[in-house]
C-alpha cells in the first residue's frame, strides 16, 4: 500500500481512507473545478478560492499580480492546497452516522514564480483548456500587458495525499433493526444550456467545444 510523502500529509483521524498514489490524486484534482489556497500573511490566516489546472508534476496557479495571495506565495510563504470532490450524501439510521461520499487532495508546499512571458501563457493556455477543452484556439491570446499584470505559479505535486469515502452509510450493529430509511443521494455538477451573452453579434453561432461539453456535461 503507498504510504504518506511525509507525517505532514500523513492522515491521523480515519487513515484506511487515505490514498497517497499520484494517479488517484492526479485525477481528483483534474476533476475539481476549483481549489482552495491556504496561506499566512501578516500573522493572519487566509482561505481564498481559485481556479487551478495541472502540468504534469505542477499545479499551476493564477491571480492578480497585485493581490494578496500572489504576492505572498511569491515571496515565499508556504501553502496548503485544498480541493474536494462531493459524490453522495451518505444518510445512516442515526443522525450520528450521517456523513457523505467524497474526494479529497491537500497539497503542501512553495511555489515557483513562472517569469518568461511564454510559460506564463503557456499556463494561461493550460487554465483555460481545463475550463473548456477547445476553448484556448477560439479566442483572443492575452496582451503583453494581461500577461504583466498576472501572476502564475506552480507548486510541485511532491507532498500531497487523497482522502477518500465510498459506499452505504455504516451503522452501529443495534441500528440495522431501525426502520430509519438509508442509503445514498448520489451528488454530481452537471452543466445547463449555454447563455449566449447580450452583446455577442448575432451571427456568431455556438461553436462546437460549446456544444461538446454541455452534452457530456449536461443532466443524465
Amino acid at each position: 500500500m503507498p504510504t504518506a510523502s511525509s507525517q505532514r500529509t500523513r492522515l491521523r483521524r480515519n487513515p484506511k481512507r487515505g490514498v497517497f498514489d499520484r494517479a488517484t490524486i492526479d485525477a481528483i484534482l483534474d476533476e475539481a473545478p476549483i481549489c482552495h489556497l491556504g496561506f499566512v500573511d501578516g500573522g493572519q490566516c487566509f482561505v481564498l478560492p481559485t481556479l487551478h489546472a495541472r502540468s504534469g508534476d505542477e499545479l499551476l496557479l493564477h491571480g492578480s499580480a497585485a493581490g494578496r495571495a500572489m504576492r505572498t506565495l511569491a515571496a515565499g510563504a508556504p501553502v496548503c492546497v485544498t480541493v474536494t470532490l462531493v459524490d453522495g450524501l451518505v444518510l445512516a439510521r442515526s443522525a450520528f452516522h450521517h456523513s457523505m461520499n467524497y474526494r479529497c487532495v491537500v497539497l503542501l508546499g512553495t511555489v515557483r514564480v513562472l517569469g518568461a512571458p511564454a510559460e506564463k501563457e503557456a499556463a494561461l493556455e493550460a487554465f483555460t483548456e481545463k475550463l473548456v477543452p477547445g476553448r484556448w484556439p477560439a479566442v483572443r491570446p492575452p496582451s503583453a500587458q494581461e500577461l504583466k499584470a498576472t501572476t502564475v505559479l506552480a507548486l510541485p505535486i511532491d507532498e500531497a495525499s487523497a482522502k477518500v469515502r465510498t459506499g452505504p452509510p455504516v451503522d452501529d450493529d443495534e441500528d440495522y433493526a431501525l426502520d430509519a430509511w438509508a442509503g445514498v443521494i448520489p451528488l454530481e455538477l452537471t452543466a445547463g444550456p449555454a447563455i449566449p451573452d447580450p452583446r455577442m453579434r448575432p451571427d456568431a453561432a455556438q461553436p462546437e467545444h460549446v456544444r461538446t461539453y454541455t452534452a457530456a456535461h449536461g443532466p443524465r
